[in-house]
Formats: C-alpha cells, structure tokens, sequence
C-alpha cells in the first residue's frame, strides 16, 4: 500500500512537470519588448519616443508622426533635428512632465520634414534634450496607401 501511494505521488509530479515544463524553459512572449505598428521607437532620458513614421506623397516633404512620453519629474525641450541635403533643420517640442505628447496628428503639432523622404525608405531623425546623449532613428518613410495614414499626409501651405 505504502509503494502504491508513492508511486501515486511521483506519476502526479510527473504530469504536473510536464505539463507545465514549457513555462520553465521558454521564455514568455508577453514580456518581449516591440514596436506594435509600423514606427519604430528609442529612448533619450526621461523620453520616449514611441511609433515613429514620416508620411509623405511625393516624397519631398513628409509629416513626422510620433508620440513622446516624458516619465521623468520635469519638463524637457526635445530636439528633434534631420539633414535636409544642405543643413541640418531643428525643430524643438515641449514635453510636460509625467505626460506625452503626440505630433503629427491634425489637433497636434507639426514637425515637417522637407529632404529626400522617398516612401518605402528609413530616414534618419535625432532625438535629444538637455546634456542627455541623443539618439538618432532610422524613421521608416510610409505613403498614404493605407487609409489610416492617408490625413496624415503633410499639408501644403495656403
């Protein structure tokens, strides 16, 4: 009776091991970071920069569409700068702490974008502020095929 009740304990062990067994070797999916969209993200200090596209037609001028989260105690300027063939063109954004901000969409600022920015290309931004180390992202360049991107499409000036 004594050898049965062992038994009993070590076959139950056994298909609680294995039938759990994948939690302990493999990791969890849920936990790997990743740019859920088409943008790309980076970090700079308290900042970070999340789904990062440009949206262009013609591929001359395109609108940076971007959602900044400051986590940190204060607010920050953050520079955003891009190489236009000739000079490098900054444009600063105010970021209030503990808050985010979104650019790019029709009730948010603008950073406009006027290089080479030929659709199905990376384009290079650079994101800093303050005395932090900047970070430069390679900014994938998207057209408004796809119709949630299509009012996103920069706007000419009246």
């Amino acid at each position: 009776m004594r050898a049965r009740i062992i038994v009993s304990v070590v076959v139950a062990a056994g298909i609680l091991l294995g039938t759990s067994g994948c939690n302990l070797l493999a990791p969890q999916s849920t936990t790997a970071k990743y740019d859920a969209s088409d943008g790309v993200s980076g970090n700079v200090g308290d900042l970070a920069i999340r789904n990062a596209m440009l949206l262009s037609d013609d591929g001359a001028v395109a609108n940076l569409v971007v959602t900044v989260v400051n986590s940190g105690d204060s607010a920050h300027s953050l520079s955003v700068q891009y190489d236009d063939g000739t000079e490098k063109v900054t444009q600063d954004v105010n970021v209030d702490a503990n808050s985010s901000v979104t650019l790019g969409t029709p009730e948010a600022p603008t950073v406009t974008v006027t290089a080479d920015v030929t659709p199905g290309s990376l384009f290079p931004v650079f994101f800093q502020y303050g005395n932090e180390t900047g970070a430069e992202i390679l900014v994938p360049v998207l057209d408004g095929t796809l119709r949630e991107y299509s009012t996103l499409l920069p706007t000419s000036a009246p």
